[in-house]
């Protein structure tokens, strides 16, 4: 009867195990096989250390695609005993996640623990990430929760404070090469590719584990044995380049145009360029970076160079002009014009300080002498009384007092000696004197009295 059933799956084929893709095939089956993350699964490592004392915490495992936060996973759960239980946040609703606490509750009752494995956790509402706190508290489940967006912003910090963040790399070349070598040992050939070939293809790859194997898959099915290896031409001839990493509304965005910011801030135009040509492949709105650059130029820049801010604008009205991609040539310009230019934050500090003082201060008024007095009451009560035209003074400064009554005089633009703000120094020195001499005047003036 066995013979006789075991005929009539062959003949349906049902034997057959299913496809499966190389990138599964290839999934480590222990911690120290997964490759690029040697400070979490190395001998050293923080995972390896937990493993190794028994005692595993919740944990928020952050990183780009790829980059084996699902894997991992996995096998600690198969390393420490507990039963694995995933779960995406994408596909998960209340009733499931409900479903999944009664389920660990149960195997709880029977001695055994849960790992229950969130990916996308940031997708979760704050009501949904609240949830998992009761179950994290008494032990109920080991929660390890996956994303590729910074948990500091997307996550709730009753949740943080009770998972450690664990930081996933973006696998290197390194890391990739050695993948690549598994697949060649997997499929008993080399992959049908030259060296430069070779290279172009970890580039596709852009740091991602499973897409370098996704793309060996394609090569080796696309590739007969024996055929001769394909060229770099031929190969981005045959596969398409994977998108870059980036999203206009989350980290990859913020990130570059944190690095594009600093860069320019520290007098690099190669750094500089280098992210801004990252943004435009990315796929970022030009206008978007015009206006940062427009920033930069009053932030970074200021009065050591005032003509910084007349480029960044210039630019902004060049690609309206041009439009895409002759334009970003302007906005390219621009760039390298804030990052050689001479450096100031001495308005941006001013501006903060006068803004703090502002606060601090209230609602405190003017001094009449520099208030108009457009009725007779207002000149009664000493509005305008005593103010002095500075164009007719002979240095056409006259240092009278512009603060509020009862407010000691305030500093807080203080310009460095660098570009042009170095004259702008040597001015208000200047100022700076003529107002000591007016109240030494106003001192002698006052006493002969």
């Amino acid at each position: 009867m066995k013979k006789q059933l075991s005929n009539l799956f062959q003949a349906a084929g049902l034997e057959k195990r299913p496809p499966q893709p190389l990138a599964d095939k290839l999934r480590p089956k222990k911690l120290s096989e997964v490759v690029g993350q040697d400070h979490l699964v190395g001998p050293d490592g923080t995972l390896t250390r937990m493993v190794r004392s028994g005692r595993l915490q919740s944990m928020i495992f952050w990183g780009p695609p790829g980059s084996g936060k699902t894997t991992v996973a996995r096998l600690l759960a198969n390393e420490t005993a507990l039963e694995f239980e995933q779960l995406s946040a994408i596909f998960t609703g209340v009733q499931d996640l409900r479903k999944a606490f009664d389920r660990a509750k149960a195997r709880r009752a029977a001695g055994k623990g849960t790992l229950l494995f969130i990916d996308e956790i940031h997708r979760f509402n704050r009501s949904q990430q609240d949830s998992f706190l009761p179950y994290m508290e008494d032990g109920t489940i080991t929660l390890v929760g996956a994303t590729t967006e910074n948990p500091s912003f997307e996550l709730n910090a009753a949740l943080l404070s009770r998972a450690t963040v664990l930081v996933f790399h973006r696998l290197d070349e390194a890391a990739l090469s050695e993948l690549l070598r598994r697949a060649e040992a997997e499929e008993g050939r080399p992959l049908p590719v030259d060296q430069e070939a070779r290279e172009a293809l970890i580039a596709m790859a852009d740091g991602d584990g499973r897409a370098v194997l996704n793309l060996a898959e394609e090569m080796f099915a696309a590739v007969p044995v024996g055929a001769k290896p394909l060229t770099r031409d031929e190969l981005t001839s045959l596969v398409q380049r994977r998108a870059p990493l980036y999203d206009k509304s989350r980290d990859g965005h913020y990130n570059l145009i944190s690095a594009l910011h600093k860069s320019v801030r520290g007098s690099d135009p190669d750094a500089a360029l280098y992210w801004l040509a990252r943004m435009f492949d990315a796929g970022e709105d030009p206008l978007y970076l015009a206006r940062r650059l427009v920033r930069m130029a009053v932030e970074d820049v200021g009065l050591a160079d005032p003509h910084a801010v007349v480029q960044a604008l210039a630019a902004k009205d060049v690609y309206d002009f041009l439009g895409s991609p002759e334009g970003e040539l302007a906005l390219a310009q621009a760039t390298i014009y804030l990052a050689v230019a001479p450096k100031s934050n001495a308005t941006y500090v001013a501006h903060k300080r006068a803004m703090r003082a502002a606060k601090d201060g209230g609602s405190l008024m003017p001094p009449k002498h520099i208030l108009n007095a457009p009725t007779r009451l207002m000149a009664e009560v000493g509005y305008g009384a005593g103010y002095e035209y500075d164009h007719d003074t002979p240095e056409g400064f006259s240092g009278q007092n512009y603060f509020p009554d009862g407010m000691e005089r305030q500093q807080f633009y203080d310009p460095p000696e660098r570009g042009f703000e170095r004259e702008i120094r040597k001015r208000l020195a200047y100022f700076a004197e003529l107002r000591r001499r007016r109240q030494e005047r106003e001192t002698k003036t006052s006493g002969a009295t």
